[in-house]
């Protein structure tokens, strides 16, 4: 059953979880994307660019720019945008490509 706009203007999130990003304690809510985590505890970039190094963070936020990525859990390349933060959750800066060491 489909909620009105109404509705879910009023929901309640279940209670808050704690996740980290590069070490820091950031609370985060049920529901929320990485992304919508890391903005509400006022973090705006997480990813530097391959080539100068320059920050990025959330551009388009539905998943077709890449600008939002991220190492979540150790896996490097993750749109933040689309993952839906978890309880315990590891968010480190994905510092230019992500690969993590691999041979390309």
């Amino acid at each position: 059953m489909a909620r009105t706009p109404r509705e879910l203007a009023g929901a309640l999130p279940g209670p808050a979880f704690e996740v980290r990003v590069d070490g820091r304690a950031v609370s985060a809510l049920p529901g929320q994307t990485v992304a919508a985590a890391l903005w509400a505890a006022g973090i705006l970039a997480w990813r530097t660019t391959r080539e100068g190094g320059r920050p990025r963070g959330a551009f388009c936020g539905i998943g077709q720019c890449y600008e939002c990525l991220a190492v979540i859990n150790g896996v490097p390349n993750r749109r933040a945008c689309l993952v839906a933060a978890g309880p315990g959750d590891e968010i480190t800066t994905q510092e230019g490509d992500g690969r993590a060491g691999l041979a390309v």
